[in-house]
């Protein structure tokens, strides 16, 4: 019986873009992942809670930009919650796991930077092993204690807020998958 490594992949993806699939097919591949689990936050509680499209639009548009992966899949684990908690979605995730599998958090180095000002954030490190993307020669410090690798030759050029401003202002944004370009737009998510 092979052990499962799995990485979970939290965010708004407000939209999900290519540079959030291009992380996640790097991880996998470099680290062997059975599966990433793209969790969209329901009330991320670092971002004030804002988000701009509705939760289900962007988890739809996270299910469209995963469909090309067998590795990917996107959970709704975080849909009831008043917070997104990442110890509450880790907690919620380990009964499903055998003793042996790892779990893994994938994650960008700026939030990374945060992790001291998480809820129970030394659960949250202890539970899991950090993939930490960030751009090539930024520096971060990690907390003591904490298990992490680098991914940083990856280029991620693409941003939310870029491709929200371009779908904004009526132009096609760089970096976003076909389907979940023709979701957000038929749906009038963003001011398209």
């Amino acid at each position: 019986m092979h052990s499962l490594r799995l990485a979970i992949f939290g965010g708004t993806f407000d939209p999900i873009h290519d540079g959030h699939l291009a992380l996640a097919r790097e991880a996998a591949s470099r680290y062997s992942l059975h599966r990433v689990l793209f969790v969209p936050a329901a009330h991320p509680p670092h971002k004030a809670g804002v988000t701009h499209a509705p939760y289900a639009d962007r988890v739809r548009m996270a299910e469209l930009a995963c469909q090309g992966d067998p590795r990917f899949e996107v959970s709704r684990l975080e849909e009831d919650t008043a917070r997104s908690y990442s110890i509450d979605t880790i907690e919620k995730l380990r009964p499903s796991l055998a003793p042996g599998d790892q779990l893994y958090f994938l994650i960008g180095a700026d939030a990374f930077a945060e992790v001291r000002t998480w809820h129970r954030w030394r659960d949250v490190v202890r539970g899991v092993r950090f993939l930490v993307a960030s751009r090539p020669g930024h520096l971060y410090q990690a907390p003591p204690g904490v298990e992490f690798d680098r991914i940083d030759d990856i280029e991620l050029p693409f941003s939310s807020s870029d491709i929200r401003r371009a779908l904004e202002s009526r132009q096609t944004p760089a970096g976003l998958p076909p389907a979940v370009l023709t979701y957000a737009v038929s749906h009038g998510l963003y001011g398209a």
